[in-house]
């Protein structure tokens, strides 16, 4: 991304914006898919998200990545989305799940299929368990800061945390078997 195709955005000049967008709207659509329950959902996110991108890109100050930068209205407009959904936090019942307070939250590296196994059953989730496992574990959000971008206290944060982990095992081994 240069500097040129930066400037002329935020002027609002529609071939650079659009020239911005191509840029980043893959590693985007990916963040979105992320949060959404399916590939329509991501869509919307994304459209939603790069109207927000550029109405704000003037505020953008050149303080650390232009990229992270993105990603963070990408985001917050996702949550939106998903607050405007009214079902951010609803929460399911498991059976015989047992739920391991481990500390590890580290995602080893992924081969292509194993990447698009995670994202199915990240879409299967209950839209509570997928926002706190994707701003815990990918974005890398504290469980105090998820409490308060969400509204949900810590505890409800990192019981909605541990939760998704058990329904990702459960869904992974699911998956291993079949």
């Amino acid at each position: 991304m240069t500097e040129d195709i930066l400037k002329a955005s935020i002027r609002g000049e529609r071939l650079a914006q659009k020239e911005f967008y191509n840029f980043f709207k893959g590693k985007m659509f990916v963040v979105c898919l992320r949060y959404a329950k399916n590939r329509e959902d991501a869509e919307d996110m994304l459209q939603e998200g790069f109207i927000k991108v550029f109405q704000d890109l003037h505020q953008y100050a050149g303080a650390g990545s232009l990229e992270g930068w993105v990603r963070k209205v990408i985001v917050n407009v996702a949550l939106q989305h998903l607050k405007k959904q009214q079902r951010l936090l609803s929460t399911v019942e498991f059976d015989n799940i047992e739920i391991a307070d481990d500390a590890d939250h580290a995602l080893p590296h992924l081969d292509e299929p194993m990447a698009k196994n995670l994202i199915r059953i990240l879409h299967q989730m209950p839209d509570g368990f997928r926002t706190v496992f994707n701003l815990y574990v990918l974005e890398g959000y504290t469980h105090i800061e998820i409490a308060e971008i969400l509204g949900i206290s810590v505890s409800t944060s990192k019981t909605q945390y541990l939760r998704a982990k058990a329904y990702m095992r459960k869904m992974l081994a699911k998956s291993l078997m079949t």
